[in-house]
């Protein structure tokens, strides 16, 4: 059974942060998957009507529209890079497990927030796998449809 509709999850509120997910999203639906990038597809976007909302509204958009795409995904990809992996992903995290997505992790970063451990143990707990390179990633979603 085709996996190919991903939920993407991570940090998003810089330029660094969103060119690497725009470039990971764009090798992810270049192999076939469709992506659901929440700072290009979500209440995130300065356009209608996300654009006249009051700042409440909005965060409510938000919230439900995310919690929706999180629902419908098959795989909930979350990038955990950062001094401690995104606490909104890390909610939305909760959510696909929950849900019984099959859920997999990009960690580059080099920091750790734990002695002998990069992350939390509820969070690492929650993956089906963790990467340490988009490459990685990309291998796995392509062997993911094969089987």
């Amino acid at each position: 059974m085709l996996k190919n509709k991903v939920y993407f999850a991570g940090p998003l509120f810089n330029e660094a942060e969103r060119a690497f997910n725009q470039n990971l999203t764009s090798k992810i639906e270049n192999i076939g998957f469709t992506v659901f990038l929440p700072q290009r597809d979500g209440a995130e976007l300065n356009k209608p009507p996300f654009d006249g909302m009051t700042q409440t509204e909005r965060n409510n958009a938000i919230f439900n529209l995310d919690i929706k795409q999180i629902l419908n995904c098959d795989i909930f990809l979350f990038v955990l890079d950062g001094r401690v992996p995104d606490e909104g992903a890390c909610f939305e995290l909760g959510i696909a497990y929950s849900n019984k997505k099959h859920i997999i992790g990009l960690h580059t970063d080099m920091r750790a927030s734990f002695i002998d451990s990069k992350l939390n143990a509820m969070i690492e707990g929650s993956f089906d796998k963790i990467f340490t390179s988009k490459q990685e990633i990309i291998d796995y979603l392509i062997n993911l449809n094969k089987s």
